[in-house]
């Protein structure tokens, strides 16, 4: 279906700005979540090239958070709003990224990763051709940091599941961090008009059931030549994922788990003590540079 550019943000109706702003709220919150659980790695990941290696994947995780958060201030939003003095309840993510690690253990990072970066990769590219230019102009930059982090995933679930104990760790880590992934690709039902606008305008060139159905065969794929199990959800005729392969907290509703106020907690706590208004930014205004 061919549809039009739509215009810059001053200029947008009040559906199309919806829509926008559903999806960069899904994408920002992702990659700074993501990011944040990511830190707690820093001087603890098993060798030192791993160690520099998640910080840097970090690091490029809030540089596309700050992409997606400042195209968010272009409706009048500021950083405070989206972010420090948000509720909580309001964030989109999906609640894969905001599950704590199990303690010590490399592979759920890596297995939460791998999950993670395949979906990121084919959201990047359903935006490529996106009818809002202000999206479309920033994916080449995500898409070839994105490629990176495929990379360094895959490499370390062939180096885990090399041994057996790894492949234990992989296998666990897998049935775990699973259904959580499978939010990712979970539709906004407190906002379907909003989530229907999404595609209908082109904002989005590929719907959440067509990308989830190609994520799935990939992760399917990888994990069946590496020796580990995943057992695929039964979707319906409507591309619906059946509700008992899903966990009880979705995320994109703003429906999380308990761990998400407890990390909220964490990551504003000296923003709050200090009776901070407002905030120095998370990263340059990336049309500044």
């Amino acid at each position: 279906m061919s549809v039009e550019s739509l215009s810059g943000p001053a200029d947008l109706t009040d559906k199309e700005q919806e829509a926008i702003e559903l999806l960069l709220r899904r994408m920002a919150d992702d990659e700074f979540v993501l990011a944040e659980r990511y830190t707690e790695w820093q001087v603890r990941a098993p060798t030192i090239e791993s160690d520099i290696s998640i910080a840097n994947i970090a690091q490029d995780e809030l540089g596309h958070a700050r992409l997606w958060y400042d195209l968010l201030e272009d409706f009048g939003y500021t950083e405070p709003d989206l972010l420090w003095e948000r509720d909580p309840e309001t964030f989109r993510h999906s609640t894969l990224v905001e599950l704590p690690f199990e303690e010590g253990d490399w592979a759920d990072c890596i297995v939460r990763s791998y999950f993670y970066d395949e979906a990121e990769h084919l959201r990047m590219t359903a935006l490529e051709k996106s009818s809002y230019p202000r999206i479309r102009d920033r994916v080449e930059k995500v898409l070839g940091e994105e490629g990176y982090h495929r990379e360094h995933s895959m490499n370390w679930l062939r180096r885990l599941v090399s041994s057996d104990e790894g492949r234990r760790r992989v296998q666990a880590a897998t049935d775990r961090l699973f259904p959580y992934a499978l939010t990712f690709f979970e539709p906004a039902a407190d906002a379907p008009e909003a989530e229907a606008a999404i595609d209908e305008l082109g904002v989005r060139t590929r719907t959440l059931a067509d990308m989830r159905e190609e994520w799935l065969e990939t992760v399917t794929e990888t994990m069946t030549e590496i020796g580990i199990d995943l057992r695929t959800p039964e979707i319906d005729d409507e591309g619906n994922v059946s509700a008992d392969a899903l966990p009880e907290h979705l995320g994109r509703d703003g429906d999380h788990t308990d761990h998400w106020q407890v990390l909220f907690d964490d990551f504003t706590e000296a923003y709050r003590e200090m009776g901070l208004h407002e905030a120095t930014r998370l990263m340059k205004d990336p049309d500044d540079e």
